[in-house]
């Protein structure tokens, strides 16, 4: 095995763990969205960190999962969603922690729906 199929594995299992935290704070009636959000747009971030590694790109010390998605698209990665959609999940990965009057767009349900695309999306290029 390569040291960057190895090093996305690594990614992909904490990206595993973001998703279990994400499952485990839903169900919670006082867990607030933006704890619950966090762990979403950090399952989404290590995994597409995990396709980054696989194409041989640098991983940018960044959030923005745009960027991310955009350096994968301009190397001819086929995304599992548009750019812009990934851009809705970029305020839980600071803005909304530190900020509690911000309001977000997507549901539950689409935040779950996201990550559990990125994530078989990821897992299926190792």
């Amino acid at each position: 095995m390569t040291p960057a199929i190895e090093e996305a594995r690594r990614l992909l299992r904490l990206a595993m763990r973001d998703e279990d935290t994400f499952e485990l704070l839903l169900p919670l009636p006082t867990a607030p969205l933006s704890a619950i959000g966090f762990h979403a747009q950090q399952a989404v971030e290590k995994s597409l960190k995990a396709a980054c590694v696989l194409r041989g790109l640098e991983i940018r010390r960044t959030h923005d999962l745009a960027a991310i998605a955009q350096s994968l698209l301009d190397e001819g990665a086929t995304l599992p969603m548009p750019p812009d959609d990934f851009r809705q999940l970029n305020p839980f990965a600071v803005q909304y922690r530190y900020d509690d009057e911000l309001q977000s767009s997507m549901t539950l349900e689409e935040l779950r729906m996201a990550m559990r695309r990125v994530m078989a999306w990821a897992r299926q290029l190792t």
